[in-house]
């Protein structure tokens, strides 16, 4: 394990910081936002300037890459993300928000694939499956950490934008002093979307879904906590319980869907974010209560990224993986444009619980779709079936060059 983690300590060290800017920004933006009397409606079309671009970032960033350079390209987009950090602090405004925070999100898709590019071509293909582990771990710890650094400060100050900039700042250091030579060119996106959901409509409108409740998450989730009385310690705890509870999920729903037809698994998940979002909407707001709910319902929002995308490559041929998977990546992020904003609207017309209205629609929506797909396509053999293999609960984190990681593109 040393051996493997010495020649990348500084890549890994890069994506940590990376990591826990994101998570303090994510975190602190809606509460910040909610603190200047900003409806969920309009915090929602920030989180879709953000998934916008996230999503253009993973497009545009290879060309930009294969012009000047990674070195080059990771210190402007690392330089940019501190920018964005402090632009919000110095400018309170909805839209220059929107467009601040855009900013960080193209930044953000840019240098994750960089990073993963060098990782990539620094592990053998023994290894591959050991360091995608480690990876995943570093993304986590790092979102973790940022999120606990809200309580350090006051969010309606402006200490706390200096922090994630400093963060965001810091994470070229550890990469600009890498002896790793520059990898090749990064993974460019081929988009067929017929053919995508031709392959598998269930996993196509599935990974949709979990873009949709995911971007719902990410942004109004904080707004939903603050709105019901939790303090900035409380929201940062609950909102890592969550994944904490998306992470212990993870390898029980995948082992038990490669022992049977993965629709069963995929069908009681979204059937569970149902029953949880009706609970969570009913709920009286006690700590204990939403503990409780927040690491179950963690439990469900991630995994079912994981699921649906195993299932879509049990479809495919092996061959096929990195260019299906990369092509969910942007059904995803579609999905989390859309899920900010209609959650959002939803706050905004009847309150809090309209979050967890828009969830559970959308989980029963998919609940009954899964069932239809159930009638009209058999089971795949389970000699045939991919074996499943951890995804980022954060999926938002996850860019096309993540997936050269995975050891199933290996083959």
């Amino acid at each position: 394990m040393v051996q493997l983690v010495l020649p990348v300590l500084g890549l890994l060290a890069s994506t940590f910081l990376l990591l826990a800017g994101n998570g303090l920004s994510g975190v602190l933006l809606p509460i910040r936002a909610a603190i200047e009397g900003w409806s969920p409606f309009v915090i929602g079309w920030i989180g879709f300037g953000y998934a916008l671009c996230f999503s253009a970032g993973c497009l545009v960033v290879p060309r930009l890459v294969l012009r000047v350079g990674h070195v080059r390209v990771y210190a402007v987009l690392a330089s940019l993300l501190a920018i964005s950090a402090l632009l919000h602090g110095l400018f309170v405004n909805p839209y220059a928000w929107m467009v601040f925070r855009g900013l960080a999100g193209f930044s953000l898709a840019g240098t994750y694939m960089i990073v993963e590019s060098w990782l990539n071509e620094k592990t053998s293909n023994e290894a591959r499956g050991q360091m995608f582990s480690i990876y995943m771990v570093c993304n986590m710890v790092g979102l973790m950490s940022g999120q606990f650094l809200l309580i350090t400060s006051d969010p309606g100050g402006t200490a706390l934008f200096m922090i994630a900039a400093l963060l965001f700042a810091s994470a070229v250091i550890p990469t600009g002093l890498s002896n790793a030579s520059s990898p090749k060119p990064l993974t460019e996106v081929s988009l067929d979307l017929p053919k995508l959901f031709t392959n598998s409509p269930l996993a196509f409108v599935g990974v949709a879904v979990t873009g949709f409740t995911f971007g719902a998450y990410a942004f109004q989730m904080p707004v939903y906590l603050q709105m019901t009385g939790m303090t900035e310690a409380q929201i940062a705890t609950l909102m890592a319980v969550a994944m904490v509870g998306g992470m212990v999920f993870q390898y029980p729903l995948g082992r038990l869907s490669d022992r049977m037809d993965r629709r069963y698994v995929i069908l009681a998940t979204a059937s569970a974010g149902v029953l949880l979002s009706i609970l969570f909407a009913a709920a009286g707001a006690t700590l204990a209560v939403i503990l409780g709910l927040m690491f179950l319902f963690g439990g469900v929002l991630m995994p079912l990224y994981s699921l649906v995308t195993a299932y879509a490559n049990d479809h495919a041929s092996p061959d096929e993986f990195v260019e299906v998977s990369s092509g969910l990546l942007v059904v995803y992020g579609a999905g989390s444009m859309a899920g900010p904003v209609v959650a959002g609207t939803v706050m905004s017309t009847i309150g809090a619980s309209g979050f967890f209205v828009t969830t559970m629609l959308c989980y029963l929506a998919f609940s009954l779709y899964t069932v239809w797909r159930m009638t009209r396509r058999v089971a795949v053999p389970q000699e045939e079936m991919t074996d499943f293999t951890y995804a980022p609960p954060y999926a938002p984190s996850q860019t096309p060059e993540s997936l050269q990681l995975d050891p199933r593109a290996d083959d």
